[in-house]
């Protein structure tokens, strides 16, 4: 619950008066609990003390290429999964940022007989032919992708288990920090004025991590039921090189060093990226899970969103 996601969760579900549980690996205070997830014994106890009506996996390498240097520990990282409990009113919340699998499946399977969620990203498609719906064949091109697939098919296959499976896009957030996020990466990575090369090739939907938190505590809190997989997602396409032009444009700093690079990614190291992810979203719109109970998501436009937040800075 302390990266860049699961903050944003936390926060919101705080905010909504649940009472939350967040558990990181390496950090502790502002509300979160230092708990190593790969002892088992320690984390049983956690959660039969705490008795969570939802357990959101917030946790996953994020970068393809650091995927695909390391697919094993990123395997491990992400397939986990995600647990909320229906027919309650919701109230108790417990984030974490991994669990092997093999152990909650038995945990699934001999305590926690209730619904389930598993968050997952749009990397599970080979991005040629979108848009995706939630019942699309998944053909992930990378470990990266993979591991998420594993994941999402693991959690579905879970006995007893009513599982929902989230997919989601790229991620943008407000922290500036260049670690914060793929989309800050873009265009906060130099600013020298050194000539450097950003990808004009994949298309991407970015995503403002605030609007998916409001949308997990909405989700929390439906009570008919719900689709085994659900897609969420901005409409809006960009490339990593047409996010720089937005970028520089409100902040009012030179692009000109920025190239446009049009091709697939190629030599040693590069991961293989899928060219346009897209997720259909209709079956999410058409649950009434908006501000209103309408057929909104509540998704902030991108560049409205930066302008805003960026004024003044």
């Amino acid at each position: 619950a302390s990266g860049v996601l699961g903050t944003s969760v936390r926060e919101a579900f705080v905010n909504a008066r649940h009472e939350v549980l967040g558990l990181s690996h390496t950090r502790s205070g502002g509300g979160l609990v230092q708990l190593d997830l790969t002892k088992e014994t320690e984390v049983e106890e956690l959660l039969t003390d705490f008795k969570p009506n939802w357990v959101i996996h917030c946790a996953a390498e994020r970068r393809p290429d650091v995927a695909e240097k390391d697919p094993e520990g990123t395997r491990i990282a992400t397939k986990c999964a995600s647990a909320r409990t229906s027919g309650f009113s919701i109230e108790k919340v417990v984030l974490y940022p991994g669990l092997y699998l093999n152990w909650f499946d038995r945990q699934l399977q001999s305590d926690f007989h209730d619904d389930h969620s598993q968050i997952s990203i749009d990397y599970v498609f080979d991005g040629t032919s979108p848009p995706y719906i939630p019942s699309s064949p998944t053909n992930p091109l990378q470990s990266y992708g993979q591991s998420k697939r594993d994941g999402e098919l693991a959690v579905l296959a879970v006995n007893e288990a009513s599982v929902i499976v989230l997919r989601v896009p790229v991620l943008h957030v407000s922290d500036l920090s260049l670690d914060s996020s793929h989309i800050n990466q873009s265009f906060f990575q130099d600013q020298s004025g050194k000539v450097y090369k950003m990808d004009h090739y994949a298309t991407r939907y970015p995503t403002n991590v605030l609007d998916i938190a409001q949308f997990l505590v909405r989700l929390s809190g439906y009570k008919k039921s719900i689709p085994p997989i659900l897609h969420y997602s901005a409409a809006e396409p960009y490339t990593k090189y047409e996010i720089c032009l937005v970028l520089s444009k409100i902040l009012n700093l030179p692009h000109e060093h920025i190239v446009p690079d049009a091709q697939s990614p190629t030599g040693s190291g590069a991961p293989t990226r899928p060219r346009d992810c897209q997720l259909y979203t209709r079956e999410t719109e058409e649950l009434h899970i908006g501000e209103n109970e309408d057929a909104s998501l509540g998704l902030s436009l991108f560049e409205e969103w930066w302008t805003t937040h960026l004024k003044g800075k």
